[in-house]
């Protein structure tokens, strides 16, 4: 029998073209009185509070938000949706910090990565710069991936076609006026996100009554709010740790620091993207729990659309496309213009190439090469949350050497390189199979009888409490 779908494919691929064509168009319009490399790296150096806040709040909210918080708090419980929320903000605080400095000691700079071959050799910089590349291109693959399998699970429409039309969109406007297209699409993308996320709670809260309440969950399922629930714990601090990890290499989020007409604009425009991103997760990741209270039997990673499309009407069908395709887009032009413009600035000290070449042209079919690979995988509907947590690992083994050396001189380049690849081999023993039951330390190497159940039930967690603070460590024997 064949499924139901809220709405005809016709309708839906209309609707991803017509909204990926207005974006197309804006992006293009913008920038066309905005061209230079200043302009496509960093805007010229001039964004004001209100683009600057739209622009990081809309890059930081990709359509991960629709189903990443809502299945973590299905098993994780609140501890996992608080903890995916601050790891998604906590970026944000830091910036503040890092950004004055960054900007004060490289005034020129466009991304972390040149202050990393400033700081070190170029042995270690192209590791720090071929990791926050493959991290930024797993993110990319799972954005494309997530509003492919929505609409395909509302419409029927298949993978393939949105991730295309997707693609070529984002690509045509980002390419063409780089940074300054991005931060002028997110500004209207982030307006059209939050009146949505508003009619979409309205909604949720008349469809669902009193069920959406802490009462209720705690009626239910009362694990998910309990203080004594280890695996609120576990998943709450390995979901901020993962988070907030990754987001510190996003060299969109770097751009953005560099972007900023002066510093006080940067530092209100984070603390400002900072409370606006928290209530959003946190709402995310309560209608998970409410969902899976309703019904158990839910998918956990449509628990959002489960209470949305209750009534499976058509209008609120076109909110959810339109919500998804705002959110894509939003995330997939910041991270087309990150690549590139890691590209561009780094790939001169990455590449023996002639004098001659034209870095910004190449980098441009290097986005492209990389865009079909993600197309590819779109097309196919991989479920790449394996392989975001493999990158999320990677970003883990890397942070604390490399933020350390910003305020500590006496970190040389072996010292750092070692406690990276400590840091990168402790956490690969302990990261879980798959299947999630063993890890090469865990059942592989040594019995899994040889370790205590919580070891056992928690290698995920554990796999990035090592990656990350096993460089600690070795940072201070070394020292």
């Amino acid at each position: 029998m064949d499924k139901t779908y809220l709405i005809s494919q016709s309708t839906s691929i209309s609707l991803v073209i017509i909204i990926s064509l207005i974006f197309t168009l804006l992006g293009l319009y913008h920038s066309k009185k905005f061209q230079g490399i200043n302009n496509y790296l960093t805007a010229n150096r001039n964004i004001g509070l209100f683009p600057l806040i739209t622009s990081l709040v809309a890059s930081a909210l990709g359509a991960w938000i629709l189903f990443g918080p809502v299945a973590a708090a299905t098993w994780g419980g609140i501890g996992a949706v608080i903890g995916y929320a601050l790891g998604t903000a906590f970026p944000m605080i830091f910036l503040i910090y890092l950004g004055k400095k960054i900007r004060k000691e490289f005034p020129q700079g466009s991304s972390l990565i040149e202050f990393m071959r400033k700081k070190f050799g170029k042995s270690l910089f192209k590791l720090i710069l071929l990791m926050t590349i493959f991290y930024m291109f797993i993110f990319l693959c799972a954005e494309v991936t997530a509003v492919a399998i929505l609409i395909n699970f509302i419409s029927g429409t298949e993978l393939w076609i949105t991730a295309l039309i997707v693609l070529l969109a984002t690509l045509t406007y980002t390419l063409y006026g780089g940074l300054r297209a991005s931060i002028f699409t997110d500004n209207i993308q982030m307006i059209v996100i939050i009146i949505l996320l508003i009619i979409s709670t309205a909604y949720i809260f008349s469809f669902t009554g009193s069920e959406f309440s802490f009462e209720f969950v705690q009626e239910k399922n009362p694990q998910l709010l309990s203080a004594s629930y280890i695996p609120s714990y576990t998943a709450g601090l390995t979901f901020f740790i993962a988070v907030a990890a990754t987001n510190l290499f996003h060299q969109g989020n770097w751009q953005r620091v560099y972007a900023a007409k002066d510093y006080q604009t940067l530092k209100k425009s984070l603390i400002f993207s900072f409370f606006i991103i928290i209530p959003i997760v946190l709402f995310m990741g309560f209608t998970g729990m409410v969902s899976f209270s309703i019904d158990s039997t839910n998918r956990p990673d449509l628990g959002f659309f489960t209470l949305l499309l209750k009534e499976q009407t058509e209008i609120l069908s076109l909110i959810v496309v339109t919500l998804g395709l705002a959110l894509t887009i939003s995330t997939v032009d910041t991270l087309v213009n990150a690549i590139s413009s890691l590209f561009i600035v780094d790939g001169k000290a990455t590449f023996n190439f002639d004098k001659k070449t034209d870095y910004l042209k190449l980098s441009k079919y290097f986005i492209i090469f990389l865009s079909l690979i993600a197309f590819i995988v779109a097309s196919k509907g991989f479920d790449i949350l394996y392989l975001f947590l493999l990158a999320d690992l990677f970003c883990c083994a890397f942070v604390f050497t490399v933020f350390y050396s910003f305020y500590n001189k006496g970190i040389n380049e072996k010292t750092a390189y070692i406690s990276i690849l400590v840091g990168l081999l402790g956490g690969f023993l302990m990261f879980p199979f798959p299947d999630f039951s063993k890890s090469l330390l865990v059942g592989i190497l040594t019995p899994k009888e040889m370790f205590s159940p919580f070891v056992v039930q928690s290698l995920l967690f554990l796999s990035f409490i090592v990656a990350t603070f096993l460089p600690a460590i070795i940072l201070k024997i070394k020292r």
